[in-house]
C-alpha cells in the first residue's frame, strides 16, 4: 500500500497500546464491512483503511502531547 499522505506518522509511544489499536481498527473495519453489507472480497482493504483512519486520528489526538 503505497502512503501518500505525509500526516501519516507513527503512534506516539505515549498513546494507544497495541491491542487497544487492534479493537479499533478491527471494529472500523467492521462498520466499514457492515455499511457495504458484508460483501466477500473487500476483507483487507476494510482493515487497510481502517487502520489508515484510526492512525491518522491518534496521530491528531496525541499531537499536541508532544
Amino acid at each position: 500500500m503505497r502512503n501518500d499522505c505525509k500526516a501519516v506518522q507513527q503512534i506516539p509511544k505515549t498513546s494507544v497500546d497495541p491491542d487497544t489499536l487492534r479493537e479499533m481498527v478491527a471494529e472500523r473495519a467492521y462498520c466499514k464491512a457492515e455499511k457495504r453489507g458484508f460483501a466477500e472480497g473487500h476483507e483487507l482493504e476494510d482493515w487497510l483503511e481502517a487502520e489508515l483512519e484510526i492512525k491518522n486520528q491518534c496521530f491528531y489526538w496525541f499531537q499536541d502531547m508532544e
